[in-house]
């Protein structure tokens, strides 16, 4: 990973955590909550993923989104499902992983 790159990510990091503090709403909701007696703690987890792409596969995006409403899903789509402990019916990576466990 370049040193650009990571500057990329910090300052896609710095971004989520401004427009948390930023945000009326929540800030409404904490103060709703102090209301209530209690002190707000709020830690937030991001996990940023990063494919490269290559020509290839940016000249075949057009056609897997076709693809996507018929159903289908790609490998970044059933890994996220996976990482919210969702199962998908056919995705047999998911069903011998994650279902014996439960």
């Amino acid at each position: 990973m370049t040193s650009r790159l990571r500057e990329l990510i910090q300052q896609l990091g710095e971004a989520i955590h401004e427009s948390v503090i930023e945000s009326e709403q929540i800030a409404g909701v904490v103060q709703d909550i102090r209301r209530h007696g209690f002190d707000v703690l709020l830690m937030l987890e991001a996990t940023i993923g990063l494919n490269e792409v290559t020509a290839k596969e940016s000249e075949a995006e057009p056609g897997a989104e076709g693809s996507a409403e018929e159903g289908t899903f790609t490998r970044n789509d059933l890994n996220f499902l996976r990482s919210l402990r969702i199962s998908v019916e056919g995705d047999t990576d998911t069903d011998t992983d994650d279902t014996q466990g439960e």
